[in-house]
């Protein structure tokens, strides 16, 4: 049976347009803050996505103090230094290298779920933590946040920075970054071409 959307449950043009169509990567912030109330609710959104097994291996940390955005700068390369230490907050999405500990009350329902996961973490950990690095852009976008994810970092550097010399934390291990803010709506590039459908699918 042919199956087509349920449109008396599908978002309305002015959520997709936030969502995805008009949504753009910003480099440039206003000083509009973005409280610690709000980096709660956005986690709070994240959290619920889905992950195999429910397996949640995405590590977020939160820099929008002076203080963390100095212990970072160092670590950035020289073209995403401006937009970094002017957005209000920087987000390192990372990977727990043993996010299999917590399994047993993330999976409680199957035993082996630990096990499991840990003979795969090299695989289920990064694929899983990206992707909830972007239910967070997304997230940030329906809280009516921008956002500027990006590469261009010493992974090492920012790792050993934040990361191991805390007992804590030492299992993490960055992936990407994302600027959180209220983009200026400037320095923003044309909107680039995207592939049809025929060259990035198929139906089978």
């Amino acid at each position: 049976m042919l199956h087509t959307p349920n449109l008396s449950r599908s978002l309305n043009d002015r959520a997709l347009d936030q969502l995805f169509r008009e949504a753009r990567t910003h480099f440039d912030w206003t000083d509009e803050p973005v409280p610690d109330a709000a980096i709660r609710q956005l986690y709070d959104l994240v959290k619920m996505g889905p992950t195999s097994m429910n397996n949640s291996p995405a590590r977020f940390a939160f820099i929008g103090s002076p203080e963390g955005k100095a212990r970072l700068k160092p670590h950035l390369m020289a073209g995403n230094v401006d937009k970094t230490m002017s957005a209000p907050w920087t987000v390192i999405i990372a990977t727990d290298t043993e996010f299999y500990e917590h399994m047993p009350v993330l999976f409680p329902h199957a035993e082996n779920a630990r096990d499991m996961m840990k003979a795969g973490a090299g695989d289920h950990g990064p694929r899983n933590a990206t992707l909830q690095g972007a239910y967070l852009i997304l997230a940030a976008r329906a809280l009516g946040l921008d956002t500027g994810p990006m590469s261009g970092f010493d992974q090492d550097g920012i790792d050993r920075e934040f990361f191991e010399s805390d007992p804590a934390h030492k299992s993490w291990k960055s992936n990407f970054l994302v600027n959180l803010g209220h983009g200026t709506g400037e320095k923003i590039f044309p909107r680039l071409p995207r592939l049809s459908f025929d060259e990035a699918a198929l139906i089978v």
